[in-house]
């Protein structure tokens, strides 16, 4: 992911925003062990994991971007792997 300290427009800031948000684990932001995603929904069964995920991205997003409102969490999975990929879509909100 690049990071662009100079954002041209406030939903481009936003949307960088909440893509840092999903993109951190748990504990390794020294100052704010609680900012991003719990790697603890990892080895879950599927289903389980979109739960908990779920819930965890609107937690995290109407925490640390309350500019940002959730449209919809969608998921890509691959059972053969378990790998389980979020996309989630925002829009933005004033505050």
């Amino acid at each position: 992911m690049n990071i662009n300290i100079m954002p041209a427009s406030r939903e481009e800031e936003i949307q960088q925003n909440v893509a840092i948000i999903l993109a951190t684990p748990t504990f390794s932001v020294p100052l704010d062990r609680e900012f991003g995603i719990s790697t603890e929904i990892t080895d879950r069964p599927i289903q389980v994991a979109q739960s908990l995920l779920t819930s965890e991205i609107y937690e995290k997003i109407g925490r640390y971007e309350p500019r940002a409102e959730i449209v919809s969490i969608t998921f890509e999975c691959d059972d053969k792997y378990g790998k389980l990929i979020p996309k989630v879509e925002v829009k933005t909100v004033d505050n």
